[in-house]
């Protein structure tokens, strides 16, 4: 057995001594359901494959989906559970494809802050010794934010859809502030079709080669011309998100600074974080040190929509245990029923790796 796989059954182990009922999900898992999650940008990241039988299937990214998609088939009410084994995701050349995940998962109707508290806690003292620097965040506010801007439920929804990849969003809230390079081709597409029917424009376009219909082409020009006429967004509310998203400061201190903001839409987040800080603290976790950062977790898998936390080596490293509240995703994948729930993963070969760095 090696020494990742030591760790990993050791770390089990006491996330069942904590309550946990041991799972294990087949690593083949239905392709459909994490396509209908994520689209098909899941392909870049995932091994799919077909089997005659059972149509397109996938190699397990993780644990999360599969394990929601059983509490929600015939799970009871509090539940606990923690696995281990093999997950698989297409990687950089310098990253492993295929690694050891050790989970913890918490479904409960409990006060949400006391739930949040006991997962971290449960990661800090499992994790405890190994000088990893922990990380807090919370996708609840950002999203609060960006629903409170004053733009159009269209603006709105494409902010929202793109908040996981920064780069974009950033790209995206600049063009519609009616600025940068974005703003500008937008504005020379919109003068062109501002010029001619759709009708027209579709037959000058030549043979019709994609699989979009003339009245999808027709209804998206629509969608433009309508975009188009929005006000930009206002720049101090822009400003002040764009201040959000850079915040990274103690828990405590961020608090302040974001009750400062005097930002009313975030108000109801801002008290969901207060009261996880105290139930952080009466877990025996200091806040008043604990590092917060407002845009972490946007670059993780994305079924995060409220609390998430990490522990880090390095930066340059993954992190060696992520982790989150999901509630939207048990209302997904419980075809209308849903419970709160927060998790999180610990990678042992990391562990490992950080041992033998030692």
């Amino acid at each position: 057995m090696s020494r990742a796989e030591d760790i990993s059954a050791a770390l089990l182990a006491q996330m069942l001594d904590a309550g946990a009922q041991r799972v294990t999900p087949d690593i083949l898992q239905p392709a459909e359901t994490l396509l209908d999650l994520y689209g098909e940008d899941i392909r870049a990241r995932a091994y799919v494959t077909h089997d005659p039988a059972l149509g397109e299937m996938m190699l397990r990214p993780d644990f999360t989906v599969p394990v929601v998609q059983a509490h929600m088939a015939d799970g009871a009410e509090p539940a606990r559970y923690a696995y281990s084994g093999a997950v698989f995701r297409k990687q950089s050349a310098s990253r492993a494809r295929e690694y050891l995940q050790v989970g913890y998962e918490l479904f409960a109707r409990d006060t949400a802050a006391h739930a949040d508290a006991e997962v971290f806690a449960l990661f800090a003292r499992l994790l405890e010794g190994h000088a990893l620097r922990p990380v807090t965040g919370d996708m609840g506010i950002v999203k609060a934010a960006v629903l409170g801007l004053s733009t159009t439920e269209r603006r709105r929804a494409a902010l929202l859809r793109h908040i996981w990849r920064p780069k974009r969003f950033r790209a995206l809230l600049e063009r519609m502030r009616g600025q940068g390079p974005l703003a500008a081709d937008r504005a020379a597409l919109v003068d062109r079709l501002r010029a001619a029917p759709a009708a027209e424009l579709i037959a000058e376009a030549g043979p019709q080669l994609g699989l979009r219909s003339a009245d999808e082409i027709a209804a998206r020009v629509t969608a433009l011309l309508d975009d188009a006429s929005a006000a930009p967004i206002p720049d101090d509310q822009a400003q002040a998100l764009e201040a959000l998203l850079s915040l990274a400061a103690p828990a405590r201190a961020a608090l302040a600074q974001m009750r400062g903001m005097g930002w009313a839409a975030i108000t109801p987040a801002l008290d969901r974080l207060e009261a996880r800080l105290e139930a952080l603290d009466a877990k025996g976790i200091n806040t008043e040190t604990l590092p917060f950062e407002a845009s972490f977790g946007r670059t993780n898998m994305e079924y995060y929509d409220g609390f998430v936390f990490g522990f880090l080596a390095r930066d340059d490293l993954p992190p060696v245990a992520t982790g989150g509240r999901y509630d939207a995703l048990t209302a997904v994948l419980g075809q209308g029923r849903a419970i709160p729930a927060v998790g999180g993963v610990i990678r042992p070969d990391m562990l490992a790796a950080l041992e033998d760095a030692q």
